[in-house]
């Protein structure tokens, strides 16, 4: 059976998706709707089991998943462990299926090039176990952050570099990328090309790849096997244009993140966009994250969502809640409503007056 139709009710509208039914390579049969669609990084309802989150994302209208699978995000619904306990893979993907779910991707967000070797070895570990679960669920996509390796092999800390000069500052920034980024990444990518999941990688500052530049260096290095996981709440607080940057990563956008960013101008000049001040302090920091339409309005987002479509990209918005003027509770069921109607839902037609 090839395809099927299912009916999905959005804001009271019944919405007829077509959907493709193909088996996974683990056996199961994975729901995969072939539209634009909103999906929710479920670590925000850490607190919850997964049935009961599968529940509460339904009645937001929601019916994908981005699950988390340890390193940062931690693995509250989704853990590597399944790779060696068949009983409880079989029931991960029964819970998943029964409430008509997708995966969108596995994220293990993580510091792979950590300068500690114990800490490195670990998230490395989750990220090669991801990219194995990812295979065996038919989940196209895992996600990691790029890491940063410290100023030498001695070091302990990972040391971020900001700036050309001092001259010390670009002999670390060489040693880094020559040393520890390409190596990792390009065997990492050989490993997911091997087992076909693709690595989306989110540009984060902190680490290494954190802007549409370092994106694209690491993808010129490791291939094309590496993208990003696509989050505009980062580029916003960079002052880089999250809709001009769709433009220059093209195809290299694996996965989007649903997330916003408000700007504060009165605190903008006493420290720039590099605010080391706790994400709790807003009244003082120079920015902070906001739920999707609390820092950018609709007419913004509409023309997100339609640039995205443009140039390729036809998959999943995840929303990735970390508002901290809103409830997890709130920030979802908000980011959902103001996204559900935005987000385009049938694949575009021929262009008839051509």
């Amino acid at each position: 059976m090839a395809n099927a139709t299912r009916i999905l009710e959005i804001d009271k509208v019944r919405i007829p998706q077509t959907i493709s039914l193909r088996p996974a390579p683990c056996g199961c049969v994975s729901l995969v709707p072939k539209r634009m669609r909103v999906g929710v990084f479920t670590p925000l309802l850490s607190q919850l089991p997964l049935p009961e989150v599968l529940k509460k994302l339904k009645a937001n209208g929601i019916a994908t998943v981005e699950l988390g699978t340890g390193n940062y995000p931690g693995d509250a619904h989704c853990h590597v462990s399944m790779l060696k306990d068949r009983t409880a893979l079989e029931t991960f993907k029964k819970t998943i299926g029964d409430e008509g779910f997708s995966i969108s991707a596995l994220s293990c967000h993580g510091n792979p090039l950590h300068p500690d070797r114990d800490v490195a070895k670990a998230h490395q570990e989750t990220s090669r176990k991801t990219i194995l679960l990812a295979e065996k669920l038919g989940v196209p996509v895992m996600v990691d952050f790029s890491g940063c390796p410290g100023d030498s092999k001695g070091a302990k800390r990972p040391n971020w570099v900001t700036c050309p000069w001092p001259p010390d500052y670009l002999e670390i920034l060489k040693w880094q990328w020559d040393d520890v980024v390409a190596p990792y990444w390009s065997k990492q990518a050989k490993f997911a090309a091997d087992h076909g999941v693709k690595i989306a990688i989110e540009m984060h500052p902190g680490f290494v790849v954190y802007n549409p530049e370092t994106m694209l260096k690491l993808r010129a290095m490791a291939g094309q096997q590496i993208g990003c996981n696509y989050d505009p709440s980062h580029m916003f607080w960079q002052s880089i244009d999250p809709i001009a940057a769709i433009r220059l990563l093209g195809d290299a956008i694996f996965h989007v993140h649903a997330k916003d960013t408000q700007i504060y101008e009165r605190n903008l000049p006493l420290t720039g966009v590099l605010d080391t001040k706790p994400y709790t302090d807003e009244r003082n920091r120079s920015w902070i994250f906001r739920t999707c339409g609390y820092g950018h309005g609709e007419e913004w987002w509409r023309e997100f969502v339609s640039t995205l479509r443009m140039f390729g990209y036809d998959y999943v918005l995840s929303i990735e809640h970390e508002d901290s003027l809103l409830s997890a509770e709130e920030g979802l069921s908000r980011a959902a409503a103001f996204l559900n109607p935005i987000v385009p839902r049938q694949k575009p037609g021929a262009a008839w007056w051509a």
